[in-house]
């Protein structure tokens, strides 16, 4: 019976002020209601964005890829009525797809003692070094660094998520993640100085 509530209160919401629906409340309240065609319609417009995170974080992994898509859509169509309309829809799309990939991921990077650190020089990248090539050849090599430093690369860079909160997503260390994060900036560089 708590579901029903909650539905019926998100719906409530939805009918609350004086303007119409926008087409998006409607997918969202239909959604909630179950519709199939809604939720079809709502993956339908939201999936290729989600699948483009994943794949920054999953290159080379299509089935895992496609496990981790389905896996944010089962979670984001469960989880609609938690929804609070406050904020933008896509943003709490992502933040779900997100944590479905460092959920999987965490299983697969370990953490360990602290590593040597990576001087900040080491790791500086030239950014007239990064406008030489184009955005497709930096994802490619963005792909090619090992698994940890491309995640908390990626978490850091294009999530803006801190070394906390990437600590957390990813039982590690805050050191640990710095650590990756330097260590991929140096990857990153090295693989940059020898294309150009």
């Amino acid at each position: 019976m708590p579901q029903v509530i909650n539905i019926n209160s998100q719906i409530a919401a939805l009918d609350r002020g004086d303007t119409c629906y926008n087409e998006l409340n409607i997918l969202i309240r239909d959604c909630i209601a179950q519709s199939p065609s809604a939720q079809k319609k709502l993956y339908d417009l939201y999936a290729p964005a989600a699948y483009g995170v994943i794949k920054r974080y999953m290159y080379n992994d299509e089935f895992a890829a496609q496990e981790i898509l389905n896996d944010s859509f089962y979670k984001i169509l469960t989880k609609l009525n938690q929804y609070t309309f406050q904020g933008v829809f896509e943003g709490w799309v992502r933040r779900i797809v997100v944590n479905t990939v460092t959920d999987h991921l965490r299983k697969n990077i370990k953490d360990s003692l602290p590593h040597k650190e990576v001087q900040e020089q080491d790791a500086y990248v030239d950014s007239g070094s990064v406008e030489k090539i184009s955005h497709k050849e930096l994802l490619n090599i963005i792909q090619t660094i090992p698994d940890a430093q491309r995640t908390v690369f990626n978490l850091y860079v294009f999530e803006n998520y801190s070394h906390k909160e990437i600590a957390t997503l990813l039982n590690l260390t805050e050191s640990n993640s710095r650590w990756y994060l330097n260590d991929a900036r140096r990857r990153l560089k090295e693989k940059i100085n020898f294309i150009l």
